[in-house]
Order: C-alpha cells, then sequence, then structure tokens
C-alpha cells in the first residue's frame, strides 16, 4: 500500500477529531499534504501528528469513541497505534498560544493526557485543503516553519526536523516568507540564536533519499538566513 494512501486512510481514521475547531495537523506530514494532490513524496516519519489547543481538549475527548481503526498505546495513551498496516500511528500533542515557546509542560489527564510543546504557540490555525473527499485542517506555513527551526535537537530527530522546515519553504509564498521574517522578529534572542543556528546546519546538509534536497535548495535557505541576518542589524 502506498505511503499516500496510508496517510489519507489514517487521516480518514482520525477525521471526527479534525472537525473539531482549533484541531489542525502539524509535523512532517504537513509537507506532504501540501504537494499537489498530496503527493506525500517525502517519507520522512511514519506518524501523523494532530496539535490540540488546550481550550478545546475536553471536546477533543469527547469525539475520541468515533476513531476507527487506531487505539490509544497501553504505555502512553496520546499514542494511537494501528490496528492494521493500512494506517499510520497518530500523535496527539498539546498547543497553547497563550505560552512562551520555551514552555513545554504536561496537561495531565487520564484519557488523552498531552505533552503541551512550547514551540507549538508560534503554530497559528491555517486553511483547510480538501484532498480524496477529505477536509484537512492545516496550520499557517510561517508558523510551523519557526517551531521547527527553535527546536533544538539533534542527531537524526533534529535533522528530520530542518528536512521538514525545507519541505515548508518549498511551498512558501512571498507572504509566507515575510511571515516568517516578521514571526522571527518577535522571538526572544535566544531562539533567533536558535533558529539561525539551525538554518545554517541545514544549508550544509547532504541529501537524504525521500527527502527534501538540501543541496540544490542551499539557495533558498542561505536567502532566508540573509533575511534574518538583517533583522539582526535592524535592517527593514
Amino acid at each position: 500500500m502506498a505511503f499516500r494512501d496510508r496517510l489519507l486512510a489514517t487521516l480518514r481514521a482520525a477525521a471526527p477529531v479534525l472537525e473539531e475547531p482549533g484541531v489542525i495537523v502539524v509535523g512532517s506530514e504537513v509537507p506532504n499534504l501540501l504537494q499537489p494532490d498530496a503527493a506525500s513524496t517525502l517519507v520522512v516519519s511514519q506518524d501523523v501528528d494532530l496539535a490540540v489547543p488546550v481550550s478545546r481538549h475536553a471536546s477533543v475527548k469527547t469525539r475520541l469513541d468515533a476513531i476507527r481503526g487506531l487505539r490509544p498505546s497501553a504505555e502512553e495513551p496520546s499514542v494511537w497505534v494501528p490496528e492494521d498496516s493500512q494506517l499510520l500511528e497518530l500523535n496527539f500533542v498539546g498547543r497553547d498560544e497563550n505560552r512562551d515557546p520555551t514552555d513545554t509542560y504536561v496537561l495531565d489527564d487520564e484519557r488523552l493526557p498531552l505533552m503541551v510543546f512550547g514551540p507549538l504557540a508560534l503554530v497559528k490555525e491555517g486553511a483547510r485543503i480538501s484532498v480524496a473527499g477529505l477536509s484537512v485542517p492545516l496550520p499557517q506555513p510561517a508558523g510551523l516553519v519557526l517551531e521547527k527551526l527553535v527546536t533544538d535537537r539533534t542527531g537524526e530527530k533534529g535533522e528530520r526536523d530542518l528536512l521538514v522546515a525545507l519541505g515548508l519553504l518549498l511551498t512558501t509564498r512571498p507572504r509566507d516568507v515575510e511571515a516568517i521574517v516578521t514571526g522571527y522578529s518577535t522571538l526572544s534572542p535566544e531562539l533567533r540564536h536558535v533558529v539561525r543556528s539551525n538554518l545554517t546546519i541545514l544549508s550544509l546538509m547532504r541529501r537524504h533519499a525521500n527527502m527534501p534536497d538540501p543541496e540544490i535548495e542551499r539557495a533558498r535557505v542561505v536567502g532566508l538566513l540573509r533575511r534574518l541576518e538583517a533583522v539582526q542589524r535592524g535592517e527593514p
């Protein structure tokens, strides 16, 4: 079964939750969904991340029983595992726009505990796309790019985050790039440094199979880095 089919089948299984206002798909599958007809050629991970606003947590819990083909993991109830190989793993994470991007905390709950990741405070609701009869809520690209770039990880997970950011950059329009620059200007000096460091790393990365190619997109990455460096210097 093609990865695209598994991705769409998983989103179809999670459709009752995706109907809840404020819930959005985040993470590595967003670039796949933004490709024409959700082509899903960038197999960075084998799971789907859904960001749940903490203000909608109680409402989301009432929709969980309508999910079909997945069940909560016994070890971690926020991770739903597929009951057959046609679906991907489904991860629920928390998003709190009212918290500082460096403030990660646990929303404790017996049914649906959530790790509320601080950087997801940078992510805003975007448009819904229609694909294969599904209405899928996505984030605004700029916020998700910044979320990936402020996440200070190393090793394989760090590279994956940077390649997801690159995949998003490949779909951005000029207004999205301006939104990245504007969002960057609101960050603390420490987070700005992390963003610039991660863009520098991305500009030096080698190609990975089935992922966005940083080697042929270096000019795009360096161009954004130069824009952000100009913000540091106080240039318009």
